[in-house]
């Protein structure tokens, strides 16, 4: 009976002693993380002109890329970029493959119950791209029962989603989006009013509406509870806005597209 006491208390030490190596890793402090591997991981989805996008060299660039040099510079560590699908980003950040979330992604109440935010660093809203000769689609009210292309994972997708009677079409890539519009295959293409902005550009046989169908934030997303690394994040976009390196960043990427 003793010696089965005596490995019962054995299993039990062992168990305790895991459950606190484990609470210990879960509560790794994110800035000494960054500090002890001199770099700092930023996810990313490089289809989100002029957000972030593939350069000429391949390498990822952008107004987001710029901004997280910033933050990169002010933390005294290099910046790895992690490019990967829009909808993979929070699961990745919350599976530690990456530091934060610089993708053009506006603050939700779902994406809320699953990582924090910095304060706002762009204004942006949902607009509606439909082929240059359509007259039938002229605003929101005239998406009802349309078939409907997204990004998926975006505010675009919600959006367009909540419309009464619309047939969705679900892209890896806004890209893509764009392509099946050009061809016929849906009716309209709801996104970021910037990417769209590009995409109208390079295709003259598009048009976007001058009715936005949201107005939204843009934030920068980390862990839950990661208030440290959140709050050094937060100054740094205080210090660029202060600095006038925002404007220098919104002239080069924003204003240029």
């Amino acid at each position: 009976m003793n010696n089965v006491m005596k490995k019962t208390g054995i299993v039990l030490l062992v168990l305790v002693l895991l459950v606190g190596l484990g609470a210990c890793s879960r509560t790794v402090n994110t800035m000494e993380r960054i500090a002890d591997n001199d770099r700092v991981i930023m996810g990313t989805n490089a289809e989100f002109p002029p957000f972030e996008y593939r350069d000429e060299t391949g390498a990822v660039a952008g107004f987001d890329v710029a901004l997280a040099e910033e933050i990169a510079a002010d933390l005294g560590v290099e910046l790895v970029i992690e490019d990967m699908d829009f909808n993979a980003l929070i699961a990745a950040l919350n599976s530690g493959k990456i530091d934060f979330v610089a993708a053009g992604m506006t603050v939700t109440e779902d994406r809320l119950e699953n990582a924090d935010f910095s304060v706002a660093y762009f204004d942006a809203s949902q607009v509606i791209i439909v082929q240059a000769d359509n007259t039938d689609i002229n605003g929101a009210d005239d998406l009802v029962g349309k078939r409907i292309g997204v990004q998926e994972g975006t505010t675009g997708d919600l959006e367009a989603s909540e419309i009464e009677g619309v047939e969705m079409f679900r892209y890896r890539k806004g890209i893509d989006g764009i392509m099946d519009l050009k061809n016929g295959n849906i009716d309209a293409v709801v996104i970021d009013g910037q990417p769209a902005g590009v995409f109208v550009q390079l295709n003259a046989d598009l048009r976007m509406l001058d009715d936005a169908l949201t107005v939204e934030e843009y934030a920068i997303a980390v862990r839950k509870g990661d208030s440290a690394f959140l709050s050094s994040i937060n100054a740094s976009i205080e210090r660029i806005k202060a600095s006038g390196r925002y404007q220098e960043i919104y002239d080069e990427y924003i204003e240029q597209d």
